[in-house]
């Protein structure tokens, strides 16, 4: 079966424990990258991680974006959203479209 993980600040993370999902407190980049990709390799399909520590190990989310499973998908952290997420579907969308659709100017 298929799991659901959290990485990130310990603040950030912890409430989803009381959701069922399996947290990963993490205090570093090292620390992140190594939790990301223990998980990747034990069944997470998906995998919230805050924004502020998916900055840090970019290259690292960076391998998995091909990938079917894990999904990676970022969070806002306590400090609030960096854009990440959004940035993310942006990208995605003008991929699969060829435009960009969402965030025109006009």
């Amino acid at each position: 079966m298929y799991k659901i993980g959290v990485i990130g600040e310990k603040d950030a993370v912890l409430g989803f424990k009381a959701l069922g999902f399996s947290v990963f407190p993490v205090k570093n980049k090292e620390q992140a990258a190594s939790v990301l990709h223990r998980l990747a390799s034990d069944n997470y399909a998906v995998i919230y991680i805050t924004e502020q520590t998916a900055a840090g190990i970019k290259n690292e989310i960076d391998q998995y974006r091909e990938n079917r499973f894990p999904v990676l998908i970022p969070i806002p952290g306590i400090q609030g959203s960096l854009g990440i997420g959004m940035q993310g579907i942006k990208k995605s969308v003008e991929k699969a479209v060829g435009a960009d659709i969402l965030f025109r100017e006009e």
